[in-house]
């Protein structure tokens, strides 16, 4: 025969197990969300400056050699 204590002793170890990982599981989902987003801004504010790098080459037009200085 099983004993109800050791019994309920090990479905309540096993529900405060569960507790924890319910709860971590929702902290590393959280902390993940938070990446996500941060990953998202870094890929926009990349591509802005990508397309502000081309317009800033794009509005130099081509580079003329520089002269060469006057003591030559």
């Amino acid at each position: 025969m099983i004993d109800p204590v050791a019994l309920e002793s090990r479905i309540e170890h096993l529900e405060t197990r569960v507790a924890f990982q319910d709860r971590t599981i929702e902290d590393l989902n959280k902390m993940l969300t938070a990446q996500w987003q941060e990953i998202d801004k870094l890929k926009r504010e990349l591509a802005k400056l990508g397309e502000q790098l081309k317009e800033a080459q794009f509005s130099s037009g081509p580079s003329a050699p520089e002269p060469p200085p006057p003591h030559y």
